[in-house]
């Protein structure tokens, strides 16, 4: 039988009709790509005077291998002969004589539980062994036998193909998007995701168990929450919330493409925080095929003593003392796969988080937990269910220590924890509210059963709203000064004599207490049925130097009636309004040819900007680089506007979105996005 041609010549892998069949095609590598449980072609080029190549008579055998240490037992090498037609349950394959009679075109299919990897694809012809290439084997949303199937194409196109998304952010009364750019899909990205699997410790310790491991996405999505983050070693990001010397601020990152090359190149990136962990795994999951969305919870728990229950301290004077701690918002992902381990009732979405908080079995890592085990109360579901149920359900105690010692509870609530769960809605650049697939409604019959089911023996009585106590607060931007207001409202039937406290203070967006900057207090004498207004003014000048980049301050009053021991409490984070960045494109956008972006944005601080520069990205307009451009001079306060011109050239054809940065040394992380459509290319008038 065959002889076949030069090595260059004996083994065409059909690169780009069976990515295009596969859903591969966006991938910008030169190289194999294919989903698992789905045929891929070769063609074997016969050396010419060989042999006819007869169906059913002439017999050879495919092997393919994965991983540093194949073998059988583990699944990560496989041999298979000719049949007559290839089956959709294992590796198998069946070919056919080219039109030629030179060529035999030979199908494979991969089976739907396959450990993903890069594979070698080798041909045995009664002994001798020719290599025919390689190729990337991924998962499958399209194959119905795969364990991430995604019966949804609408879905699978956001959850798996899109390349673009919008990350949510502020508090659940000022929820703002931030654009990223996945890039899973750029050039050498699949590589690297590839890469992470191969430095995680689980593969440095027993590389067969690791490799063999990733038929199962359960376990990959493990693997990139312990890894994502650089708690052990190899991790991708260096964690960070307060000093960013010598690294990234977290807020200037605007795509993972950037992130995964410099981890690739010279090791942990410096620095990410919880919405950046969550856009990096996302990217990652995405290229190896689970669908994957960045989910973020507003007003998130961290439950430090694992008893679903926030305890907020307090002294005489308001003082928090707290360990346990209530994040403004909180960021992390659910990929979606069944899970033959608890049962089909627990398939589809499944929560994960990269943002180190607690160990599990002995890992910085979190999940992938069920959502329908979270929303039920099912906490002995595998992995984590109990802290992710925390951080969407738990209920709120305030107590004060008096200065005997005696602890008082004064307060708390059942609806503060897991607000507005939100995610990019499914082909639209839009926010669509998820809490209804975490949680039931807050303060139903459903949801308190939930609770106390989850709680066991531990149950707590639903609490009322404080009386009488709230703040009022306007839209403001940052760099004004402004006004805000605690009121106070005597609902008892006599008149109140009580101290009235209000503290301003910086927050991290993780509920991390910052500087002071503000603070009044007054004793009041409140008649029945009447309010006291106490009025905090907050000025530029002493809360500029204190915010972080996220731009929060968070408002405490406290009153306390030390006659009858009552305290009352009422707190609120406010996010400050940043300035609009202006994009302009000048002229028509077509593939291939130069386009300028047009970017301004007016200073609203009463003092210069310095160190300004305008940053823009977009997949298939930039070509997976970041474009910077620094402006020579100062912005001056006020009225006056950072200017510049951006250049780019497209080179996909079709709709695209263009994220524009600025950042200054006194305002960073300044974020917009334009959609931008790119057209062919003119043709020249005969």
């Amino acid at each position: 039988y065959a002889q076949f041609k030069d090595k260059k010549e004996r083994c065409d892998l059909n690169i780009s009709t069976n990515k295009s069949s596969h859903h591969t095609d966006l991938f910008g590598d030169d190289i194999l790509i294919v989903r698992r449980g789905q045929n891929f072609t070769v063609t074997l080029h016969l050396k010419p005077g060989s042999k006819e190549f007869k169906q059913g008579e002439t017999k050879f055998t495919l092997i393919v291998e994965t991983g540093p240490l194949p073998r059988k037992e583990s699944d990560t090498k496989v041999s298979f002969g000719l049949s007559d037609s290839t089956v959709d349950t294992d590796w198998s394959a069946s070919a056919i004589t080219g039109p030629s009679g030179n060529t035999v075109s030979v199908s494979i299919n991969s089976s739907p539980n396959s450990p993903i990897g890069l594979y070698s694809l080798t041909l045995d012809q009664e002994g001798q062994k020719t290599t025919l290439g390689q190729f990337v084997l991924l998962y499958n949303a399209w194959c119905q036998r795969d364990a991430v199937y995604m019966p949804s194409e609408s879905k699978r196109k956001e959850y798996i193909l899109g390349q673009h998304g919008v990350i949510y952010r502020g508090t659940y009364k000022r929820i703002s998007g931030t654009p990223w750019n996945f890039g899973q899909f750029e050039s050498g990205i699949l590589d690297i995701c590839l890469k992470i699997l191969d430095v995680n410790p689980k593969f440095v310790s027993d590389a067969d168990k690791d490799c063999s491991g990733r038929r199962n996405p359960i376990y990959v999505t493990r693997v990139l929450s312990a890894m994502v983050c650089l708690n052990d070693e190899g991790g991708v990001l260096v964690g960070e919330w307060y000093d960013f010397e010598g690294g990234v601020h977290p807020g200037t990152w605007t795509g993972s493409g950037k992130i995964l090359r410099q981890w690739a190149k010279s090791g942990p990136v410096r620095f990410g925080q919880c919405w950046v962990f969550a856009a990096v795994a996302c990217t990652v999951s995405r290229a190896l095929g689970i669908p994957c969305r960045v989910v973020t919870n507003f007003g998130s728990a961290h439950d430090t003593n694992a008893n679903l229950v926030i305890e907020n301290f307090y002294d005489e004077n308001g003082e928090d003392m707290s360990d346990d701690s209530i994040w403004n918002f909180h960021v992390w992902v659910d990929s979606w796969m069944t899970r033959p381990d608890l049962g089909e009732d627990f398939d589809g979405w499944q929560a994960s988080d990269p943002t180190p908080q607690e160990k599990s079995e002995g890992v910085y890592c979190c999940g992938p937990a069920p959502l329908k085990a979270i929303k039920e109360g099912e906490l002995t579901r595998k992995y984590d269910a109990p802290f992710i149920f925390a951080e969407v359900n738990a209920d709120v105690i305030d107590k004060v220590q008096l200065s005997n010692g005696r602890m008082v509870e004064f307060g708390g609530s059942t609806k503060s924890v897991g607000r507005f769960i939100s995610t990019k809605a499914v082909g639209r650049d839009e926010r669509h509210d998820i809490t209804h697939q975490y949680k039931y409604a807050e303060g139903s019959t459903e949801e308190r059963k939930v609770y106390e089911k989850a709680q066991h023996h531990n149950k707590l009585q639903k609490r009322g709203e404080e009386p009488g106590l709230y703040l009022k607060v306007y839209s403001m931007i940052v760099g004004s000064d402004f006004v805000v207001n605690a009121i106070l409202k005597n609902n008892c039937m006599d008149t109140r004599t009580c101290s009235f406290l209000f503290f301003a203070r910086a927050v991290g967006y993780n509920g991390r207490k910052g500087e002071s900057c503000g603070f009044t207090s007054d004793k009041v004498e409140v008649p029945s049925g009447e309010e006291k207004r106490l009025s905090l003014k907050l000025e530029y000048s002493s809360y500029g130097p204190v915010i972080t980049s996220d731009r929060q301050i968070k408002l405490s009053a406290v009153t306390v009636d030390k006659q009858t021991i009552n305290f009352y409490k009422a707190e609120k984070v406010i996010v400050l309004d940043e300035p609009n960045v202006e994009v302009k494109l000048v002229g028509d956008i077509r593939v291939n040819e130069p386009v300028t972006a047009e970017v301004t944005m007016l200073n609203p601080l009463p003092e210069p900007l310095k160190d300004c520069s305008f940053s823009a990205e977009g997949p298939g307009l930039t070509g997976g680089e970041i474009i910077m451009k620094k402006l020579v001079s100062s912005v001056k306060y006020r009225e006056d506007s950072a200017k510049a011109s951006l250049e780019f050239t497209p080179t996909v054809v079709g709709s695209s979105v263009l994220l524009v940065g600025f950042d200054s040394n006194k305002l960073k992380n300044i974020k917009t996005y334009i959609s931008v459509g790119v057209k062919e290319k003119a043709q020249p008038v005969a």
